[in-house]
């Protein structure tokens, strides 16, 4: 499809590097368009008036919001030689489970465990070990969670593949360790030592120093800041 492509997304976003990393799986072409989220462009305002958020996919002038939507849109819309989602319906539902785990479970408890103190993070500590064992028994015997090759639930998981390992870092603690849980971190290795993966993520260091340097303000959020 020859339609103009547009990504309104973020330098620290899991989110929109989730959106990055289908586009160039499938060997889309287009234009990656950073915002700065302290002062929203006129732009992203008008394609996602809902919201306001980032990221959005503009395709033939069309806006397509929502990074799990924005995933299956592009693996419906380009064939390409890579999928995202599984074709077999049994294989697709269970893979959208999966993501809906992560996103509505594990993700909070993560980010939760790394800005709170005391009780409260004890417990969104325990949360999060035990949503990582559940990931790891889903790993046992593959390479990745779609298989043999990157799929909507490692996409998704991008998050705890970088983002977790920085911000437990800035906070302090120890959650995701290869002690613990050497399956999910074999996997975290394959997936960000894939070529394709490494150009949609942002560079570790950056990211910690991003973090670091907004800890007081993002830590002091009970919503994720990113």
């Amino acid at each position: 499809m020859g339609e103009e492509v547009k990504l309104f997304g973020s330098y620290a976003s899991p989110f929109s590097s989730r959106v990055e990393l289908a586009l160039k799986l499938k060997g889309v072409s287009f234009e990656n368009i950073k915002e700065d989220l302290a002062n929203k462009s006129a732009l992203l305002v008008q394609y996602n008036p809902v919201h306001k958020k980032i990221p959005v996919l503009l395709h033939g002038g069309r806006p397509v919001i929502e990074s799990l939507i924005i995933l299956e849109y592009i693996d419906e819309t380009w064939d390409g030689n890579h999928a995202i989602l599984p074709k077999d319906p049994f294989e697709r539902a269970l893979a959208c489970f999966w993501v809906k785990f992560i996103d509505d479970k594990v993700l909070r408890a993560l980010w939760m465990s790394c800005r709170s103190e005391g009780e409260m993070q004890k417990n969104f500590m325990e949360q999060s070990k035990e949503y990582l064992e559940l990931l790891e028994n889903e790993l046992k015997g593959n390479k990745f969670f779609g298989g043999d090759a990157i799929g909507i639930v490692d996409i998704s998981a991008n998050f705890i593949a970088l983002w977790a390992i920085v911000l437990q870092e800035v906070a302090g603690i120890s959650l995701i360790n290869e002690e613990k849980y050497p399956i999910l971190c074999n996997w975290i290795e394959e997936f960000l030592s894939s070529e394709v993966v490494k150009e949609s993520l942002p560079e570790k260091e950056k990211l910690f120093a991003y973090f670091h340097a907004k800890k007081e303000v993002i830590f002091a959020n009970k919503a994720p800041a990113y």
